[in-house]
């Protein structure tokens, strides 16, 4: 089989296009990196989620979707509910900043099956996720001739372990900038104000 240059290609600026737009997942592995907290694990679970969620779009899985329209209203109130959740509790840390900057001298104190629980639940309970990377980056790639589908799976599942390493990786460099309260608190507040908003408009 023959690569298909224009088919990778296809899928990388696809889904690296839809991928970098900011939302509640990319600002909790920001958050993650900043905070040198278990990178590779939330690197490869964001980038794992994502291949399958990739693959399931292309394959035509969305068709699931159209038949049961009660899975769009579990995933719509379910998904507002846990972001309502998590924007509270970014609110609550604007009044307690000390403790995400200690956090930075004692990265071990997130477990791993928190930050495993708390990505799954930025993936797949938000229904953002869904429209990005399955419905839409699923409807691009069925429009692609069948030979050309697999690469273009490929270049988009690249693009996605591409955005997510270099964001959790990049972010903790940053770590120092951190060090000082002020910057969690103007973190949090817009992480708060995302999370809450989009929330809001999924149930408007």
């Amino acid at each position: 089989m023959n690569i298909d240059l224009s088919g990778l290609l296809t899928g990388y600026l696809a889904s690296i296009s839809l991928i970098m737009a900011i939302g509640v997942q990319n600002a909790f592995v920001l958050k993650q990196g900043l905070k040198r907290q278990h990178l590779f694990l939330t690197a490869f679970t964001c980038s794992l989620c994502d291949s399958l969620l990739i693959v399931m779009g292309v394959l035509g899985i969305e068709v699931l979707t159209n038949d049961y329209p009660v899975l769009t209203q579990i995933l719509q109130w379910g998904g507002a509910l846990f972001l309502v959740g998590y924007g509270l509790r970014s609110f609550w840390s604007v009044f307690h900043p000390h403790i995400l900057v200690a956090s930075l001298e004692s990265p071990g104190k997130s477990t791993k099956m928190a930050t495993l629980l708390a990505l799954l639940g930025f993936t797949f309970l938000n229904p953002h996720t869904y429209v990005d990377t399955f419905l839409l980056l699923g409807t691009i790639g069925a429009e692609q001739e069948p030979h050309e589908q697999i690469f273009f799976m490929i270049g988009a599942i690249a693009a996605s372990a591409t955005w997510f390493f270099s964001l959790t990786y990049g972010a903790s460099k940053l770590s120092p900038l951190f060090k000082n309260p002020r910057a969690w608190q103007i973190l949090d507040t817009l992480m708060g104000c995302i999370m809450i908003g989009i929330a809001i408009g999924l149930v408007i």
